[in-house]
C-alpha cells in the first residue's frame, strides 16, 4: 500500500478540478526505463483495468496494477513546492538507488 500526503492530495485534488476530470482517478504505476531503470508513472483515468487495485488514499481514488504495487509497498507520495523545483516526489523504501531528478530508481 502506498500513502499520499496531505499536500500531495490537496494538489490532486486541484488538479483534477482545473482538468474537468472530477469523475477520474489516480493511476500511480512504475514502468521499466529512466536513468535507474524504473520510472514512476502519474496518470488520470476514467476508468480501472482488470486486476487493478482500487485504492482510497486522503479522499483521492487511486488505480494500481499489481507488479506496480510490489515496487511501491510502502512509498510515500508528497509534492513539494520549494525552491528546488516543483512536483510530486516519491519517498519509496524499497528503492535502492535514485537518479539525481528522483524520477527513477532501481531495486
Amino acid at each position: 500500500m502506498i500513502q499520499i500526503t496531505e499536500k500531495a492530495a490537496n494538489e490532486i485534488r486541484a488538479l483534477m478540478k482545473k482538468e474537468g476530470l472530477d469523475d477520474h482517478a489516480l493511476r500511480v504505476a512504475v514502468a521499466g526505463g529512466g536513468c535507474s531503470g524504473m520510472s514512476y508513472k502519474l496518470n488520470f483515468e476514467k476508468e480501472a483495468v482488470d486486476g487493478d487495485k482500487i485504492l482510497e488514499i486522503q479522499g483521492v481514488k487511486v488505480f494500481m496494477d499489481a507488479k506496480s504495487m510490489l515496487f511501491l509497498n510502502g512509498t510515500v507520495l508528497d509534492y513539494t513546492d520549494g525552491l528546488n523545483g516543483t512536483g510530486f516526489v516519491f519517498q519509496n523504501p524499497n528503492a535502492k538507488s535514485t537518479c539525481g531528478c528522483g524520477s527513477s530508481f532501481s531495486v
